[in-house]
């Protein structure tokens, strides 16, 4: 049995919607994008779909109660809960530079979590 998914292109403006064939797991046929780039992101989001994940931890002795954070690379979809959950409980201390590692190789995944925003240490 085939089984057709449907996928919008982000790769460029155009906004293609590419549809993807696959049999038993499998990819099959691919059609509807206008570009290699949209042939290759609908492949991908098909088979091993990955997300950069972003959000913020809590930050004490500095100017902003929180310090923004993001996957140093996309990770897979299915191990975003995951990796929400580990970051949720963390507390950093200022000061903090962007690219700051906050924590090293989230839930095994072999990516980091860095910082994207400067928090300076609250002067006494």
């Amino acid at each position: 049995m085939t089984d057709e998914r449907s996928v919008v292109c982000i790769m460029c403006p155009l906004g293609c919607e590419v549809n993807v064939e696959v049999e038993e797991g499998v990819i099959t046929n691919i059609k509807g994008y206008a570009c290699e780039n949209g042939k290759e992101y609908a492949e991908q989001e098909v088979s091993s779909p990955t997300r950069t994940v972003m959000s913020v931890v809590k930050c004490v002795n500095g100017n902003f109660p929180t310090v923004s954070v993001k996957t140093s690379e996309p990770i897979q979809k299915e191990n975003i809960k995951d990796v929400m959950r580990a970051i949720s409980d963390i507390e950093v201390e200022a000061p903090i530079s962007v690219g700051d590692k906050i924590v090293k190789d989230v839930c095994g995944s072999g990516v980091d979590i860095i910082a994207t925003r400067k928090v300076k240490r609250n002067q006494e």
